[in-house]
């Protein structure tokens, strides 16, 4: 599973990193998400599950939010 630490930017720059990945993302594709930026911990799930992707939380911190993202898929 690739990793794709975005706690080093602040918004809006995860959003576009994650946007490049996505690209070239196939559908069940997974992928370790963290975020460090509050406004991104916050926008970055709700904008992946309107696209239709799964997104599962792994751990939550006052500093950082890690997720499970699988491209192309709802959750059950």
């Amino acid at each position: 599973m690739e990793q794709l630490d975005l706690t080093p930017w602040r918004c809006p720059e995860p959003l576009i990193r994650l946007k490049l990945w996505l690209r070239q993302a196939r559908p069940g594709q997974s992928l370790h998400l963290i975020l460090g930026d509050a406004g991104s911990r916050q926008d970055i799930p709700a904008y992946l599950q309107r696209l239709g992707h799964s997104v599962r939380p792994l751990e939550e911190s006052a500093a950082r939010l890690s997720l499970l993202l699988v491209v192309g898929s709802r959750p059950s």
